[in-house]
């Protein structure tokens, strides 16, 4: 639903959570062979039908690599898998148990790899438009006519030393980052302002897709989903939403980050001393197609969608009504339960949750 939501907005680029075909929290089902088996047939439902034509698709999805589990980004262009993007580094406290389920791809910025070959199953290699048996496997950079897009996922942004920052100096214009952040009390603060620090420093759009919802656990993922270009908040979604669907779409001028990171000369210095390249995939593909956006006109030009000016947060009372209330109502709906059992003792905890 979000891709043909995308679509019909006119965008370009779609970028959906982390782990959306199988859902985040699947905990032990991770160590079944059939949840990768039912991945890669959902995969195959999406590339054999329209859904990827003129539409680059960054999908989330458990992979089985070399009899390794991996946390992926499968990107996706006109029923073609172009790439596949693992992640590097895992999340592993508070909540968080990847390290049990996934194995973190073995990448640092300092010491790029080539990207590995990933021989696709036999039911993507039976579509008829699936034309290569093998695509590559690793951290990469897609270098379109146009544009280039490269991946970061999740936990990637928070640690101290980001992809994002090698991924700029070697010249990618949008990074999307698929996300599973599940609710936490002014979590959303400290999300927001490391892609506008990321932007701000380096230069580049940086897409942010957050699982929205509960998934069958205790968890609540809040959504939030935003686009950030050179410093400054484009698009934010709700934190919030009692929707199935959220999408949120931005259309930027990428010229405009060639002129951000040409003004600083310290930043080109750095780029330009750089010798252990990022790997790029060739795709023969110009993803800006001006008859997909709203066109001004009296400029003749996109209408590019405007700054923020702040982003929007909840206050701190707000999110502990909002976050356990949203919760209920998925797991209602979801479960298909007619409603709730609320014990009452007469104490303070009791009182407050009612």
């Amino acid at each position: 639903l979000s891709i043909i939501e995308a679509k019909r907005r006119g965008a370009a680029y779609r970028l959906g959570p982390e782990l959306e075909i199988t859902g985040y929290g699947c905990e032990d089902h991770f160590f079944e062979i059939d949840t990768f088996t039912h991945s890669w047939e959902i995969m195959a439902k999406i590339l054999d039908s329209d859904l990827t034509e003129d539409i680059l698709c960054d999908i989330g999805m458990p992979i089985i690599h070399k009899s390794v589990k991996y946390n992926c980004r499968v990107l996706c262009l006109n029923r073609q898998i172009l790439m596949i993007r693992p992640k590097i580094v895992l999340a592993n406290d508070g909540n968080y148990r990847e390290r049990r389920y996934f194995a973190s791809y073995d990448w640092s910025p300092q010491h790029p790899r080539p990207m590995e070959q990933f021989r696709l199953p036999e039911i993507i290699r039976k579509i008829a438009s699936t034309k290569f048996p093998c695509v590559p496997f690793g951290v990469g950079i897609l270098d379109m006519l146009d544009a280039t897009v490269t991946c970061e996922m999740c936990e990637e942004l928070f640690v101290s030393n980001s992809p994002h920052t090698y991924l700029a100096l070697n010249g990618a214009d949008i990074i999307g980052n698929g996300s599973g952040s599940h609710h936490q009390l002014r979590k959303l603060d400290v999300r927001i302002n490391l892609m506008l620090d990321a932007t701000a420093k380096c230069g580049g759009v940086y897409l942010y897709s957050n699982q929205q919802g509960c998934d069958g656990g205790r968890l609540y993922f809040d959504g939030c989903s935003m686009v950030v270009s050179n410093g400054k908040l484009l698009a934010q979604g709700s934190q919030f939403s009692l929707n199935d669907v959220e999408v949120v779409v931005a259309t930027v001028d990428l010229d405009n980050i060639q002129s951000y990171r040409g003004s600083f000369g310290s930043r080109n210095d750095q780029a330009a001393l750089i010798r252990n390249h990022i790997p790029r995939i060739e795709c023969n593909y110009n993803l800006c197609d001006l008859q997909k956006v709203k066109i001004n006109e009296a400029l003749k030009m996109p209408r590019l969608t405007k700054p923020i000016e702040s982003p929007n947060y909840h206050k701190a009372e707000e999110e502990i009504g909002y976050g356990p209330a949203a919760w209920l109502w998925d797991y209602l709906r979801r479960s298909g339960a007619s409603g709730f059992l609320l014990p009452l003792s007469g104490g303070a905890d009791s009182a407050s949750t009612c």
